[in-house]
């Protein structure tokens, strides 16, 4: 069997509404490239007909395959889930939301021909909420700063990836990791090109505060120990301010007496409840890298494929 060129990934959850205009862009998008590819899309548990739609549109057209979850597991599990079945030269990942239009995928295969290993994408005139793209920003800054990988646009799923990247990303069997992050970590080059943004105009964002609070966590607990090392550092700072604290307690006691150091009370409790807190703090971050090497060495798979439905497959 010919290999495509191009491989396309897409993750879908509950888009019905938005798959028959992905679709119909989509192909023809593909079609003006001048290369063969594929499209691989993996419902993640969808609840809605998204499953009935890519079904029938894989019955249609060989060039599609449908990798069907028995659950939910989460949209860099569909990825990865995708990346393992990619046989394309170059992987391309995109939302199917349509806010990143599909169009815009040639940009991305034509710096990857300039011998780029990993093209990533600006959002330009970006059309979502305020609140939105204040917290990207924000997971933008905190992400650099914790993994030391500078990027402009961390959120954009529409990425392209050599498939040797895409091959050393299916190789590492971490329970929690950011694929962005990681592929940077594994390429040689890396760019980004600047690509359109569009309002989500069916359906609903898949990502709330808490989901997005959540991923920030495992963005820093997945490529580094600077949270534990500030703690640490934290740690020796508030131990030498409580040492202080006790040398101007004591000598206010010699110097003014017992009085003095009565009407201090309410302060050494205030200065106690703070380091309690900061204590609790430490020992939850702790906790929490803990629990991801103990997620780690179950060694449990990352997704649990139900079905692989395309015509090629088909008596």
């Amino acid at each position: 069997m010919v290999e495509p060129q191009l491989s396309v990934v897409i993750p879908v959850f509950n888009e019905e509404e938005n798959l028959p205009e992905l679709l119909r862009r989509l192909i023809p998008a593909l079609g003006a490239l001048g290369r063969s590819f594929e499209v691989i899309l993996v419902n993640d548990g969808s609840r809605d007909r998204s499953l009935e739609l890519l079904r029938a549109a894989a019955d249609r057209d060989p060039r599609l395959v449908v990798i069907d979850f028995n659950r939910n597991y989460g949209q860099h599990a569909a990825v990865f889930a995708g990346f393992e079945s990619a046989r394309g030269a170059v992987i391309v990942t995109l939302d199917a939301d349509l806010q990143n239009p599909p169009e815009e995928i040639g940009k991305l295969v034509a710096k990857i021909d300039e011998g780029f290993d990993v093209v990533g994408s600006v959002r330009v005139q970006r059309q979502d909420s305020l609140f939105r793209r204040l917290a990207s920003r924000l997971v933008n800054k905190a992400t650099a700063l914790t993994t030391g990988v500078q990027l402009s646009d961390y959120g954009c799923m529409l990425r392209a990836y050599r498939r040797e990247v895409v091959q050393a990303l299916c190789s590492s069997h971490e329970i929690s990791t950011f694929i962005p992050v990681l592929a940077d970590m594994f390429a040689g080059r890396v760019t980004e090109v600047e690509v359109a943004h569009a309002e989500r105009a069916r359906g609903e964002s898949k990502y709330s505060l808490w989901k997005l609070v959540k991923l920030q966590f495992d963005l820093m607990t997945s490529f580094s120990v600077w949270p534990l090392r500030f703690a640490m550092l934290l740690g020796l700072i508030m131990s030498a301010g409580a040492m202080g604290v006790a040398v101007v307690l004591l000598g206010g006691r010699l110097l003014y007496g017992q009085q003095w150091a009565v009407s201090g009370v309410f302060t050494l409790f205030a200065v106690l409840f703070f380091f309690i807190g900061v204590l609790f703090f430490s020992v939850g971050l702790l906790g929490e890298y803990i629990g991801r090497i103990y997620m780690q060495v179950r060694q449990r798979p990352r997704f649990i494929i139900r079905s692989v439905i395309s015509r090629k497959s088909q008596p």
